[in-house]
């Protein structure tokens, strides 16, 4: 995280202006602090909540990461004046209401439903003490990688501790003032037997959805029927009881002094209640910040019981955790659909957004994606090749290991290694791999026409009269003219375009891609003949009019 009195005195006059929405949140949350003035030094505490029901998602890092951007644009504005802390919180108490569809051997797990997280065996193997403290792990695991600066907090290990003690028998005195905000936001039938605190069964270990018998708010305790029906009397503290997932939520502000925390719109109604829940405590609830949620492949909201969504580690077998973060970090109230078809572009937008770092001003700087995701601190790379023109060169060499794109890659570009380019020879490895899982398999070269059969031909014709190291812009121009030169590729309504010397349509470039790539687009073509050769060009071309390619859609399905 950038050093805030280093920062260039430019950026520092630019703060002021900066409106990336980080900014404008951590602005908020100044707002809030200036409140506390007198009541002792501050310490800024932001959250995030995990649910370890499954294996964590790319939502949960999210979360982690948009937290962060947050705490970072803070700290500029204030100057580093105001400590901040970052909890990332497990609710690991909860109970397992199913069984995840990603687990092995689900019926292991059927006898453990509705035990807490962390009483749950392990099914995934491993020294972990319980299915919770491996997902936990998972967590962080991930988070360190990532280099995160936060906290870890376990819900088992609070109440065990007596953290939450003082607000669970706060809670018991208050208990009624409790059920009138709850009461109302449940059906006649939960309302008959809603508790918000759920005890453990002294017998079996389950969370148990029960009705209270009594809450002695002077001896700190509940009574109940457990399982066998004799009636229990339960302390509410020392991890014996917990509370319900809302008033949890509430109590949990209240007894940490959380001061800024975002979820996602599913929790929005609920928000409310939270706060009134908090405050009933004796807490100020903290500023929200409230994201869409993301969706899979067939638009519905991914849940880490289904898997149904990406998991970190596997955006990192075919990208940068930059590239992710950078997906975190762009529109957060906008639901967006993240599946493995969003790597691609998420990776070369990241390398555009960097390359451009170095040429902005200071309040471009502060506004540009790439300040936040490294801290302040973006590093210069040098790319001299996109994401998307390494898949298509993977394409079309048939390449399966990435040291084939290093002899295409050394033609083109003189004096660039692995050694020199280390971010490139990553990408070239994500490129291999990609392209292997998700391009491979749904390539569709189609035949050529008469019409592109003649323009093809036309088109290896002009290359092969191209000058010896033609540049990228040099090629494309060859592809213009040659589109230019055909009846059905004019396009008289583009802009410039002139009886003489019409435009060039759209068609023209996607049918190149669809007869020799098998796709509907890509990167400029130009800068694809550069990189592969222009007699392998030709050589592709040729292959592609003898009807070879098509022949390997069968061979692909």
């Amino acid at each position: 995280m950038t050093d805030i009195a280093a920062l260039d005195p430019s950026m520092t006059a630019a703060l002021g202006d900066a409106k990336a929405w980080p900014f404008e949140e951590a602005r908020r949350l100044i707002k809030r602090i200036e409140k506390r003035k007198g009541k002792g030094e501050p310490t800024v505490l932001f959250e995030t909540g995990y649910g370890p029901s499954g294996l964590p998602h790319i939502g949960t890092f999210g979360e982690v990461a948009r937290t962060t951007m947050v705490r970072h644009a803070f700290t500029a504005l204030t100057g580093g004046a105001i400590k901040t802390r970052l909890l990332c919180f497990s609710d690991d108490m909860d109970g397992m209401r199913k069984i995840p569809e990603n687990v092995p051997d689900r019926r292991a797990l059927e006898p453990y439903l509705q035990l807490p997280l962390t009483s749950v065996p392990n099914p995934f193997g491993g020294n972990y003490a319980s299915f919770g403290d491996h997902n936990n792990a998972m967590l962080r695991r991930f988070l360190d990688t990532f280099g995160f600066e936060y906290e870890f907090g376990s819900a088992t290990e609070y109440y065990k501790a007596g953290r939450f003690d003082a607000m669970l028998l706060r809670a018991a005195e208050r208990y009624d003032a409790i059920m009138d905000v709850m009461l109302p936001t449940l059906g006649a039938e939960r309302q008959a037997t809603y508790s918000p605190f759920l005890p453990i069964s002294p017998t079996s270990g389950r969370i148990l959805y029960v009705p209270m018998k009594e809450v002695d708010a002077k001896a700190g305790t509940i009574t109940f029927a457990d399982e066998d029906g004799r009636d229990v009397t339960l302390p509410v503290t020392g991890g014996r009881v917990k509370l319900q997932w809302k008033p949890d939520f509430g109590m949990r502000w209240a007894a940490l002094g959380v001061d800024f925390e975002m979820f996602g719109k599913d929790h929005q109604t609920n928000a409310p209640i939270y706060d009134k829940i908090c405050e009933i405590l004796g807490g100020a609830a903290p500023e929200h910040y409230v994201y869409e949620l993301f969706l899979d492949e067939a638009g519905e909201k991914i849940s880490k019981s289904k898997g149904n969504g990406l998991t970190i580690d596997e955006w990192l077998t075919y990208a940068s955790p930059e590239s992710l973060a950078l997906f975190m970090f762009q529109k957060p109230r906008t639901a967006k659909k993240l599946y493995f078809d969003v790597i691609p572009r998420a990776v070369d937008e990241y390398l555009q957004l960097l390359a451009a770092y170095p040429r902005q001003d200071a309040k471009a700087k502060l506004d540009n994606a790439v300040w936040h995701i490294h801290g302040g601190e973006p590093q210069a790379v040098d790319m001299p090749i996109t994401f998307a023109l390494l898949l298509n060169l993977v394409a079309a060499s048939n390449a399966d290991d990435k040291g084939v794109l290093w002899g295409f890659i050394r033609r083109h570009v003189p004096g660039v290694s692995p050694e020199t380019h280390p971010l490139l020879d990553k990408l070239a490895g994500y490129a291999v791999r990609y392209y292997a899982d998700f391009v491979k398999t749904k390539k569709r070269y189609r035949p050529a026409d008469e019409v592109e059969r003649e323009a093809l031909l036309a088109l290896s014709d002009a290359l092969g009269k191209a000058p010896q190291g033609a540049s990228a812009e040099e090629l494309q121009s060859i592809l213009y003219d040659v589109g230019r030169s055909v009846t059905r590729y004019q396009d008289f309504a583009a802009k410039g375009a002139t009886p003489e010397k019409p435009g060039v349509s759209n068609a023209w470039f996607n049918s190149i891609y669809e007869i020799l790539l098998g796709e509907s687009k890509g990167p400029r073509f130009g800068s694809f003949i550069a990189l592969y050769g222009v007699p392998e060009t030709q050589a592709l071309i040729a292959t592609a009019l003898k009807g070879e390619l098509v022949g390997e859609n069968a061979e692909a399905s």
